[in-house]
């Protein structure tokens, strides 16, 4: 099997040092996210078993190599006990997703988010002490049916029931300072932020007087903000 040129030990040591991400899976939801994150001026240590998969991340990442995660001595030999951030994005062998949360785990560092392929894989992922567990396809779901269910054009739920929306401003919010509106006594949410037409998100203040060509972002309990956003 041919051999990787495309780091060395000086040079993984360098980018442990850094605000730094380490990837391990490069499949669909991993490798867009390794990409997403060096787009963004992280630097990111992409890892996978796969040669095919870690030929086609070379120049795309800060760092790409074959190994077996699965195996603690490999990990310290990449220095992924100094990263700052950990992604575990194996998904279809459950196998090596756990043992590689397992070996991360017995490190003091990093921060450790793995993906989960279903519920029972996500209950076994906390059960170990993961403390960020990513469901992408269920949170997607979920994310969709409130966006094909209601008027918003946006929608992002966080845990324990808060969610903020993307939505249009209601006549009863129009052409007049928010702060006299009584939005937030009247429907139980706060308009933060709004885009005029053409133009950029600025914070919203009890000032801000709402257009109808306006998009706005409120924020409220899940039921509230979904209510809100079907306001005529």
């Amino acid at each position: 099997m041919a051999k990787h040129h495309l780091f060395t030990p000086k040079s993984i040591e360098r980018i442990a040092e850094a605000n730094s991400v380490v990837v391990i899976g490069l499949g669909r939801f991993g490798g867009a996210l390794a990409l997403e994150l060096a787009a963004a001026g992280t630097e990111v240590l992409g890892i996978d078993a796969d040669e095919d998969i870690v030929q086609s991340f070379n120049g795309r990442l800060t760092h790409v190599v074959r190994a077996d995660s699965t195996k603690e001595e490999a990990l310290r030999q990449l220095s992924v006990h100094e990263f700052d951030s950990a992604v575990v994005g194996i998904g279809s062998d459950l196998e090596a997703s756990i043992l590689t949360t397992s070996a991360l785990l017995r490190f003091k560092k990093p921060t450790i988010w793995a993906k989960a392929v279903s519920e029972a894989h996500g209950q076994i992922l906390e059960q170990l002490g993961v403390e960020h567990v990513v469901r992408p396809e269920q949170d997607m779901g979920r994310r969709v049916a409130h966006l094909v269910r209601g008027a918003m054009l946006d929608y992002v739920e966080f845990e324990d029931g808060f969610a903020m929306v993307k939505t249009r401003p209601p006549r009863e919010a129009q052409g007049q300072p928010l702060g006299t509106t009584g939005i937030r006594a009247k429907h139980h949410v706060t308009v933060v932020a709004v885009k005029r037409q053409s133009g950029e998100w600025d914070y919203a203040t009890p000032q801000t007087i709402l257009n109808p060509e306006d998009e706005i972002i409120v924020a409220g309990a899940t039921a509230a903000a979904e209510r809100f956003a079907t306001l005529l």
